[in-house]
């Protein structure tokens, strides 16, 4: 374990010397992806530090109890740091633990209203608050790539995209059905109703991911409708694209471009078509274990948002925080972490 994190910290110090050639900084590609490499393995050089600090006092301890004077400070010390020493192994193993290559790129979230009508409608747009929140808490980046918006605030559907560093590696275990308990404005009763969201977080597709022959698309261009400017029903500068063999259908009319609509739907096209493919296995891999945290099924209930007791409930591996308004807020960087650890968890045990 700590041979391959002094693996790692020399992989960092490598790195660490690459991004400070100007002829690295001059190649943008080159020195972004270095820069991604290095974040991540700065945390295993961290770990490695902070292991050794605290292997190093533990020894230090230990020596001390032939010291009659300083034994019982020494045994509180032991006491203390023991713990720590394990639960520091057991963060190396999941640091350790090899990667999905999926998840350091780039995600697609697509958010549909589901039963409930207006109310599920409004939660879903609060669904998507929350997340463009805990994007910019991380310094991720988000774009609106298509939406279909109600006339009282709500969102039938938003597909949008998240830019930054491991943004899928922790987007990933959002994709489910999120249920919603809260008494509606328009309920002159006073009675909890209950409504759903359903989200799918997909990996962003490359070109080098998918290989789409042009041959193979049907692309049509229409007048765009609902919200979005001058341009609406003026101009045909929607655009929507359909891969032929597939049946998979990409549209997008949010920009004023028809040139920009068709690049936001290719990207969405390579990204839907790259998911499809990679669906299956993912379910197979989830079988396989007890927990379905990174099952990625829309189906799935994950989630339940109580506004009543302010509780939010995880469903995949029983958690349970009364600290609701707060998650909504965008300060979601607790539940993520328990998932991930979960997950990482399971996947160790095959």
């Amino acid at each position: 374990m700590i041979d391959k994190l002094a693996e790692i910290e020399n992989k960092f110090q490598d790195i660490e010397r690459q991004i400070s050639d100007p002829e690295v900084i001059a190649d943008q590609d080159r020195y972004q992806k270095l820069l991604k490499q290095h974040a991540e393995l700065d945390k295993g050089v961290q770990l490695l530090k902070h292991y050794q600090k605290i292997e190093n006092a533990l020894e230090e301890a230990r020596e001390l109890l032939n010291d009659a004077e300083m034994k019982e400070m020494a045994e509180t010390e032991i006491h203390e740091l023991e713990p720590q020493l394990v639960q520091l192994k057991e963060d190396i193993d999941l640091f350790l633990m090899p990667k999905d290559p999926n998840d350091d790129k780039n995600a697609l979230v697509e958010i549909r209203q589901g039963t409930g009508g207006d109310e599920a409608s409004l939660f879903a747009a609060e669904l998507y608050r929350m997340y463009v929140k805990y994007a910019e808490s991380n310094g991720w980046k988000t774009e609106v790539l298509s939406e279909t918006l109600t006339d009282r605030g709500g969102i039938k559907e938003i597909v949008f995209r998240i830019s930054g560093s491991q943004v899928f590696g922790h987007m990933q275990y959002e994709s489910g059905t999120h249920r919603v308990q809260r008494v509606p404005e328009t309920e002159s009763q006073g009675r909890v109703h209950t409504s759903a969201a359903t989200v799918a977080i997909m990996p962003e597709a490359e070109e080098l991911d998918v290989q789409i022959d042009t041959k193979d698309l049907r692309i049509d261009v229409y007048r765009a409708s609902g919200a979005g400017g001058q341009h609406v029903n003026k101009t045909s500068s929607a655009v929507r694209i359909t891969h032929l063999p597939t049946g998979v259908v990409a549209a997008c009319q949010d920009e004023r471009s028809q040139f920009q609509n068709k690049e936001k739907a290719m990207l969405l096209l390579r990204t839907r078509l790259y998911e499809a493919t990679h669906e299956k296995q993912r379910k197979e891999a989830a079988s396989l274990r007890k927990s379905q945290v990174g099952s990625g099924d829309r189906s799935e209930k994950i989630r339940t948002y109580n506004f009543p007791q302010n509780r939010l409930t995880d469903h995949r591996i029983n958690l349970t925080l009364y600290s609701m308004t707060d998650i909504l807020s965008g300060k979601l960087a607790p539940v993520i972490h328990t998932l991930m650890k979960a997950d990482r968890i399971e996947k160790m045990k095959e």
